[in-house]
């Protein structure tokens, strides 16, 4: 496999589509290219000035990221479950973004999702590529970048994609590397989605089951994605600067971080909390608190190098 070199000279006999098409038909992704041992990223992922690395690297820590305590949730017109209503309300108002505490899921069971999906990116590539497809009709998809032959600038990652609800698939259907977690913990995350609507109703003036009774929590999609280490992190991105255009966003961050939100204007770092997840208020709902509160947030976010499980409902 050759890939053209990013130099000037080269510029003239540039083939774009005949980069992309030799890199995916390796079905090796991004995690190929490492172990190939490159040194230069092929240009098919170099990101213009405005929105690499060095433009993202100007932001801001926020120790006022909002974090969000559940404890207390179930208890019924308690002044405790107001308090977090409360909170989750302006979270929404102000950022788009909260991460939760708390939240009943177990520690052990977000390290042992972290641990399968890593496994499975690592795993021999004439294992990992049976998953290999762009067929968006399978239940079970690894590629890298979904948009690949679409977008002006691929990020560099690989993903493999998972449709969960409202027909889970079997254990069979999975990758056996990481099959048992990956059902375990979409349930988990299924119920605590579900909490979650129930919250965000309330939060919203509505009754508690609104949300759920449209239906909102119906479907769940899991994303795992895997950012191998980059030779040249400058010139690209883990992924672009985007909005989810969904209900819902749990995000599982592991301990390096890299996801970084965008709050009046500024990029600001989203700092892994042990134990925490990160909501993410989608498109879909977004427009509810927008009305509420009469101010546009837009949830606009993106990844720098981090190792990251969406799942989107």
């Amino acid at each position: 496999m050759n890939f053209n070199s990013s130099n000037q000279s080269e510029k003239s006999q540039y083939d774009r589509k005949a980069e992309l098409q030799a890199f995916d038909e390796t079905k090796a992704g991004v995690k190929g290219l490492v172990d190939a041992g490159i040194k230069q990223i092929p240009r098919i992922f170099i990101h213009p000035a405005s929105e690499n690395l060095k433009t993202h690297q100007i932001c801001k820590s926020q120790s006022n990221f909002p974090i969000i305590d559940l404890e207390g949730i179930d208890e019924v017109d308690s002044v405790n479950r107001k308090k977090i209503i409360e909170e989750i309300r302006d979270a929404s108002e102000n950022w788009g973004f909260f991460q939760v505490i708390n939240h009943g899921i177990c520690t052990s069971i977000l390290e042992e999702m972290i641990d399968g999906v890593k496994k499975f990116f690592e795993q021999d590539n004439d294992v990992k590529k049976e998953w290999y497809s762009r067929d968006k009709t399978k239940t079970v998809v690894y590629n890298s970048n979904f948009d690949l032959y679409t977008v002006p600038s691929a990020n560099w990652r690989d993903t493999f994609f998972c449709i969960v609800a409202p027909n889970p698939p079997s254990l069979q259907e999975l990758p056996p590397i990481c099959s048992d977690i990956m059902m375990k913990y979409s349930n988990e995350v299924m119920n605590m989605g579900c909490s979650l609507f129930e919250l965000l109703s309330e939060a919203l003036g509505l009754e508690r089951n609104h949300l759920n009774a449209m239906d909102c929590a119906e479907g769940m999609v899991m994303l795992c994605h895997y950012y191998p280490s980059c030779p040249q992190p400058e010139l690209t991105l883990g992924t672009s600067k985007h909005t989810d255009n969904d209900f819902l966003t749990v995000l599982l961050q592991d301990h390096i971080g890299g996801l970084q939100v965008l709050h009046q204007n500024q990029w600001v770092d989203v700092p892994p909390t042990p134990g925490a997840l990160i909501v993410n208020i989608g498109d879909l709902l977004q427009v509810s608190f927008f009305r509420l509160s009469l101010i546009n947030i837009q949830t606009v976010h993106t990844i720098m190098k981090d190792c990251e499980f969406d799942s989107y409902m």
